[in-house]
């Protein structure tokens, strides 16, 4: 029976858009392909304990090669070559250079050379050095969106058609609360009766500064989610902000849904998956009308440009004020979010793995 090799390495603490991708396949491809052997690497402390539905029921291999770490490769070779998976899906941007086996990679964004300024010198040259050529030399390459495809084809000098565009998807437990879920959540954590949801962090790119320029023009508080306390601080979101440093997974479709509405200022996304979570939850979107958000959220969502901050405030007021387009955006939003499904995602990318496979037997 062909084994598979799943990257979960990257899954730690609260889950960033990657890692909840890899979490996604990992539970949803066992069942759709029982002629293969799945199995994972996790970090070396394993998954977080917290991660419910997402954990996956496949054997766990713990691994001493660090996400990213200065011993990645060395290791991740070793282990590879002791566990001898006949594919091995690279979910992330950490590649394997010294282990020639089959590869599927998937490659979110070119942020990390399209932003060099915005990462340190070590990963930009962790791209150009163990990314580009082992990508080049992948039995194939998945990416997120069609931004993402031809941002990777400019960057990594090769041709954008060497990927194949998987969307990523949305859960069915990101629904509409009831009115008593959502008050009861608000309560949970001392969150007013509206407010309006910012997701990010303190990278320059997620342009949450821009959010400080009318923040305290707002009726309501934004309530940041970033995983860390700093965060508002360093982007000087301080008027109207009620800082969320955390929330488990069982309680992001409720953080959507209990919200008057979304906002997303990033100036470059691979995806944007927040914004598709919350359309599903119920929660109006107002996203940057920048690289790969127009693409996930179509017209179902106020799309602004990411600097214009009078026009984000006076959208944002006019949804707290309208309750008519509010209804209107969430009919529009849970519409488009039904149309991205991790069922699908992962139905696709088991295509991809049936063509390297076939290949491997010819």
């Amino acid at each position: 029976m062909p084994s598979v090799l799943l990257d979960l390495r990257m899954v730690r603490g609260q889950l960033h858009g990657i890692a909840r991708y890899a979490l996604e396949l990992a539970r949803r491809l066992p069942a759709l392909a029982p002629d293969l052997e799945f199995s994972a690497l996790v970090p070396a402390k394993g998954l977080p304990d917290d991660l419910g539905e997402l954990t996956p029921k496949i054997p766990l291999h713990r691994s001493r090669a660090g996400y990213l770490s200065p011993t990645e490769q060395p290791l991740l070779a070793y282990e590879l070559t002791k566990l001898k998976p006949d594919l091995f899906h690279a979910t992330s941007f950490s590649l394997p250079l010294f282990w020639p086996g089959k590869l599927v990679a998937t490659l979110h964004d070119a942020n990390h050379l399209a932003l060099a300024d915005q990462y340190t010198p070590v990963q930009a040259i962790y791209y150009k050095a163990v990314v580009g050529p082992r990508a080049r030399l992948a039995s194939a390459l998945i990416t997120v969106s069609d931004f993402s495809r031809e941002e990777l084809g400019k960057y990594l000098m090769m041709s954008p058609y060497r990927f194949q565009v998987i969307h990523n998807g949305v859960d069915s437990r990101f629904e509409p609360p009831t009115a008593r879920e959502a008050q009861a959540f608000r309560e949970r954590h001392e969150l007013p009766e509206r407010y309006v949801a910012v997701v990010g962090n303190a990278k320059p790119f997620k342009n949450l500064a821009m959010l400080a320029k009318f923040a305290e023009d707002l009726p309501v508080p934004l309530v940041l989610l970033a995983g860390k306390g700093a965060v508002a601080h360093e982007t000087g979101l301080h008027e109207n902000v009620i800082d969320l440093e955390q929330l488990p997974e069982s309680e992001m479709a409720l953080f959507y849904g209990a919200a008057a509405a979304l906002l997303v200022p990033s100036k470059y996304e691979g995806f944007g998956l927040p914004a598709l979570e919350a359309m599903a939850a119920g929660c109006p979107v107002i996203a940057a009308d920048a690289t790969a958000l127009p693409e996930v959220v179509g017209n179902a969502a106020i799309r602004i440009a990411p600097d214009d901050f009078n026009a984000w405030r006076e959208a944002t007021l006019r949804i707290l004020r309208d309750d008519t387009q509010r209804r209107e955006l969430i009919e529009l939003g849970r519409e488009r979010a039904a149309r991205f499904t991790w069922d699908t995602c992962a139905v696709q990318t088991l295509g991809v793995y049936r063509r390297v496979t076939r290949t491997n037997a010819s």
